[in-house]
């Protein structure tokens, strides 16, 4: 039987004491991440989103609520609104983050670093797309699905089932029901597991040159061309993360804003209603997509 005993040991949370802010849906993930976090020592607040987009939804908030008073944990309930239409995965993802803490905890696994790698080859994200998600703010990203869902099953835990986990119109789940088996027949292996240990590798490389970096002025134009190309897309690509939703901008992106920076155009728009412009040799956002309403 599986316990949390058995699955600390493969986990990153901080020391016993610290204050920690977990996102729990009330799926088996962040259930599980919910538990495990009390269970390391850390005093752990439980915050619960409901994006108003299912009916029924709000009443998965009880489903936390009773975890969080069952393991010592804060429960705290927040309610946006999020309008069905394009990209709904995306607008959903940059509301219940605006609602978040900085530093929250989240519940993702080994599973859905892979999908994430995936998502972000193809969209182009290039090497930091590759190296997935950092074990800072997922201190489960080394345990499977099929553990956090064994887990909650030793404790007597419910997890709410999301309907939406299943939909073809999230290009997640697409990857996640579709791409990912097809790679497991064809490799004959499990590639989650592969793709999550090539991302572990890569992410070490990554934070490395991200460091390295982190010490370059993205809004410098002469900075950014003098500066190696592998420093200078990183600095632009750190640079525009909170103006897209979370999600990194694609290479393409990346090279026109350098071509601004070296004045092979003045401007470029690089999606989600954000425009990048170089005026004496300093580069501006001129807009960005509006904050989602509460």
């Amino acid at each position: 039987m599986t316990g949390p005993a058995d699955l600390l040991q493969r986990c990153s949370f901080p020391d016993a004491g610290t204050l920690v802010t977990c996102a729990v849906s009330g799926g088996a993930d962040s259930l599980s991440l919910l538990v495990l976090a009390a269970h390391s020592g850390c005093v752990v607040t439980a915050v619960h989103v409901d994006h108003g987009v299912r009916p029924g939804s709000a009443g998965e908030a009880d489903v936390v609520a009773a975890a969080a008073g069952r393991f010592g944990a804060t429960f705290i309930a927040e309610r946006i609104r999020v309008e069905p239409g394009p990209n709904l995965e995306a607008r959903m993802r940059a509301a219940r983050y605006g609602v978040l803490p900085p530093d929250v905890l989240t519940g993702h696994t080994a599973d859905d670093q892979a999908e994430t790698v995936l998502l972000n080859l193809l969209r182009g994200a290039g090497r930091a797309g590759l190296a997935g998600m950092g074990p800072e703010r997922h201190p489960i990203l080394r345990l499977r699905r099929s553990e956090t869902e064994a887990l909650c099953a030793s404790l007597g835990l419910q997890p709410v089932s999301d309907p939406s986990n299943t939909s073809r119109d999230f290009s997640r789940n697409r990857v996640r029901h579709e791409l990912l088996p097809l790679a497991n027949d064809i490799a004959q292996r499990d590639v989650p597991l592969l793709i999550a240990r090539t991302a572990a590798t890569l992410r070490e490389d990554e934070d490395l040159l991200q460091q390295l970096a982190s010490t370059l002025d993205p809004t410098d134009a002469r900075a950014l061309v003098a500066a190696p190309r592998p420093l200078a897309v990183r600095a632009v690509r750190r640079w525009l993360l909170p103006f897209l939703c979370g999600y990194p901008p694609d290479l393409a992106a990346v090279e026109r804003v350098l071509d601004v920076a070296a004045g092979r155009s003045g401007a470029c728009e690089i999606g989600g209603g954000v425009t990048i412009r170089r005026s004496a040799q300093h580069l501006t956002v001129l807009a960005t997509p509006p904050t989602p309403a509460r």
